[in-house]
């Protein structure tokens, strides 16, 4: 058998501070799983570990790269060769154990390129996570150099993209960022039930990982400077961020299915005293 038929391929995706690391590290710990390791690459992501396709910084970097039409790889890209395919698993096996049956790989550009490492390595299985839009936005913000808005239409255009992308997909399993901290031990064996492998439990994530991220939003949406930006992404995005559970303008709370925007309006009404409009 080829060397490359003889693995399981696992991608992990989603946008960059959406807890793809530490989901990582847990995941790279299991002993039948091989997970890059102080390549010396930023945060051993196998988009700079390899030659066949861009990183990417090339479109952007964080925050940017989604917005790139070019960036979105499917099955139809001409880089889905024989010769890439053998190429892209050679530049990999270096920094992999394959002694082990599972190999493991991390990048952001996951999300949006997740059908055409599919029709690359056919036997894989892609785990999407998902986290609310106002952490990851604030995260990135810092660093990123984009606005609050331009941020959150990267955060939907990316999970849109990812939508459409699904049902081509045989093997996706999507988990949210808050289940993960929130109940590390039952997402893991979720995970693990998914591939195929026996659990293999380590500690406990912080469950409060969102927590500094929602208390600035709640400041910026009260400061002077902050207040008009607060409220023009609120008014702007918040119908489409409810579509993924989540919402801009009351980002502690489980917003109802079903229930209108103007329930959310009417809850800063009253009790932060802002409108959207």
């Amino acid at each position: 058998m080829n060397e490359l038929d003889r693995h399981k391929f696992i991608f992990l995706c989603g946008l960059h501070r959406s807890g793809t690391s530490p989901l990582f590290q847990l995941l790279r710990k299991h002993p039948e799983i091989s997970g890059f390791h102080d390549t010396g690459v930023p945060e051993d992501e196998g988009q700079h570990l390899q030659t066949v396709f861009l990183p990417g910084k090339a479109y952007g970097g964080p925050g940017r790269f989604g917005l790139m039409p070019e960036a979105h790889l499917t099955e139809e890209s001409d880089l889905v060769t024989q010769e890439n395919r053998q190429k892209l698993f050679k530049e990999w096996s270096r920094h992999w154990d394959l002694s082990k049956p599972y190999l493991l790989e991390k990048s952001p550009p996951n999300l949006i390129r997740t059908r055409f490492l599919q029709s690359v390595f056919p036997e894989s299985y892609f785990i999407v996570i998902v986290r609310h839009p106002v952490a990851v936005s604030l995260a990135t913000w810092k660093w990123a150099r984009c606005s609050l808005e331009s941020l959150t239409e990267h955060w939907l255009r990316c999970h849109g993209l990812f939508e459409l992308d699904h049902p081509y997909l045989h093997h996706v399993l999507v988990i949210k960022y808050e289940e993960l901290i929130r109940a590390t031990e039952a997402t893991l064996e979720q995970i693990y039930r998914f591939v195929g492998l026996h659990p293999n439990f380590t500690a406990p994530l912080s469950p409060s990982g969102n927590d500094r991220y929602f208390n600035a939003w709640q400041k910026l949406s009260v400061d002077s400077k902050g207040q008009a930006a607060f409220r023009h992404v609120v008014a702007k995005y918040e119908n489409e961020v409810r579509r993924y559970g989540y919402s801009l303008a009351d980002c502690g709370s489980v917003i109802p299915a079903g229930r209108p925007f103007e329930w959310v309006q009417g809850i800063h009404r009253h009790d932060m005293k802002l409108t959207t409009n």
